[in-house]
């Protein structure tokens, strides 16, 4: 991508479009187009077309995305298939309509068999059964992979697809019941602080493993990768390391700074027992995360408090 270049940041003011914007920024990329949810329904396949039309972006970022926690995804499943499923399809659709140079889809980890090979290399897709707390989801982020794979092999064009880890950092929900575990923790365990709370309860069992990645790594290595790498194999991009949800909970304790008891309830879903991504191939790239989980979740400490 040269620094002249008319980019396309979809979902621009989410936990991973608002990294985008920042990293492209700092990168000398200013020709970057946002439509907000007011501006530009990405549901609407109509409007969405007319603004391709209209706009004829080079590259896109397709960060837009109905997410959520376990607790979203249990409550919300069809929201989840069809709102997730419509986005990723009018956007690349409209990009093959038009021309657009390149694309970067961003999928997930979940789209990974519930009991995947640990590490899960980028093979293992479809290769066992989802998790079902998560699987509406999952279905509409593989289908958005195989899209991107089609159109490469039909009509040549050039989209390529990411699976991130767990990620969290600047802009992230901290909604009290849809978010994800980790902005969870954060607004948790500040608000027993405040409130002098003796205890705070933490679903599950504590013992699942995870992995998280700043989301300013993952743009970084969103960049890189438009700039360096073209193929119809998806790419996983994480840190390589991974914490219990205990770990994780005394981590972000620490962080806030909370004195009270930490307690789990085993009668709430764990979800996948382990989720870490084998990132050998992004490694081999050139490609490694910068930001620890300490500072991270200190920088993401900082954004709560400034929204909240």
């Amino acid at each position: 991508m040269n620094s002249s270049a008319k980019i396309y940041v979809a979902g621009h003011r989410g936990l991973v479009g608002s990294a985008f914007i920042r990293r492209l920024n700092n990168a000398g990329y200013l020709n970057i187009i946002t439509k907000t949810h007011a501006e530009l329904d990405l549901i609407d396949q109509k409007a969405v077309r007319a603004f391709f039309e209209t706009e004829k972006p080079d590259y896109v970022f397709l960060s837009a995305a109905k997410v959520g926690g376990i607790h979203a995804n249990n409550t919300y499943p069809a929201q989840f298939i069809y709102e997730n499923l419509m986005i990723e399809t009018n956007i690349i659709h409209s990009a093959y309509s038009v021309g657009v140079k390149k694309l970067l889809f961003l999928g997930s980890s979940c789209i990974y068999p519930k009991f995947a090979k640990q590490p899960m290399s980028e093979d293992q897709l479809l290769t066992g059964i989802l998790e079902p707390t998560n699987e509406p989801y999952a279905i509409a982020k593989i289908a958005g992979i195989k899209m991107c794979e089609s159109y490469n092999r039909q009509y040549g064009t050039n989209y390529i697809s990411v699976m991130p880890t767990n990620l969290y950092g600047l802009n992230d929900n901290y909604h009290p019941e849809n978010s994800h575990v980790l902005p969870a923790l954060i607004r948790r365990f500040h608000e027993a602080k405040v409130a002098n709370a003796p205890e705070v309860v933490v679903w599950g069992t504590g013992t699942p493993k995870r992995e998280f990645l700043y989301s300013d790594d993952l743009a970084d290595a969103c960049i890189f990768l438009m700039n360096n790498y073209t193929g119809n194999e998806i790419v996983n991009i994480g840190t390589g390391e991974e914490v219990t949800i205990r770990e994780l909970a005394e981590i972000v304790c620490a962080v806030v700074e909370y004195k009270g008891e930490l307690k789990f309830d085993p009668t709430k879903p764990d979800g996948t027992p382990r989720k870490l991504l084998d990132c050998g191939k992004i490694h081999g790239l050139g490609w490694k995360h910068q930001i620890s989980m300490g500072v991270g979740v200190g920088r993401a400490y900082e954004d709560f408090q400034r929204v909240v």
